[in-house]
């Protein structure tokens, strides 16, 4: 039966695939970071029931915390976010030897280990609700990047406040057609209990980081460097 979570999901996963047909020369940078994105629906046990209960197929996430929508949702937004910037205009170069084995980049692994090590952290060992242990661990592994590669600086930027301007104005669709879903499947009394036109602050402030520590991650994580297409 369609819920609300999968219904989210899938819109997100319609617009993943726009993105994907008009991109033509993104596709596989959309594909390869949608695939290793979408690992992270299965940290939705972390965030059931502190911070929000949603609806789900067969009920799974009230019964095991995890679910099909989170791997739907994740997907999609990966692939969304890495194509943002410079739609159809960049292309990649592949770092040299030499740049790669520079001293900038001697923590580059540690930067990528640093978001589920700074979250597991403080969601093992402070009473934050996961939610803002994730905004911290997306902001350390934003800075890592921007410090390790400032070259991608104007990505890294872009990528949070265009992803936060179309998360936004897909949650406020999203919240005219279930007015009732933000109150009821999102935990506000463990949370700041500030909306905005109806969407939670904790999920423009998800869209921000999200956008700002992932929408480089292709280019991270392979050693591409970004050139304009004429």
């Amino acid at each position: 039966m369609l819920n609300e979570w999968l219904i989210f999901s899938l819109i997100l996963l319609g617009i993943w695939l726009i993105v994907f047909i008009l991109n033509k020369k993104s596709r596989k940078e959309i594909l390869w970071t949608s695939l290793f994105t979408m690992s992270l629906g299965l940290t939705e046990p972390f965030f059931v029931p502190r911070y929000w209960s949603p609806s789900s197929l067969f009920n799974l996430a009230l019964k095991t915390g995890f679910d099909i929508e989170s791997l739907i949702f994740s997907f999609s937004i990966g692939g969304i976010v890495v194509s943002l910037y410079g739609f159809g205009k960049l292309k990649h170069k592949k770092m040299s030897g030499k740049e790669i084995h520079s001293k900038r980049h001697r923590f580059h692994f540690l930067i990528l280990l640093s978001l589920p090590i700074t979250f597991l952290l403080l969601y093992y060992f402070t009473k934050l609700n996961p939610i803002y242990s994730s905004f911290i661990a997306m902001a350390v592994l934003a800075v890592g990047t921007l410090l390790c590669r400032p070259d991608l600086k104007n990505k890294i930027l872009w990528s949070g406040f265009l992803f936060l301007a179309l998360y936004f104005v897909f949650f406020l669709s999203f919240n005219l057609v279930y007015p009732y879903a933000v109150e009821r499947f999102w935990n506000l009394n463990n949370l700041s209990g500030i909306l905005i036109l109806g969407v939670p602050l904790e999920e423009l402030v998800f869209g921000f980081l999200f956008g700002l520590s992932w929408g480089s991650i292709y280019e991270y994580i392979k050693w591409y460097k970004l050139l304009k297409n004429n």
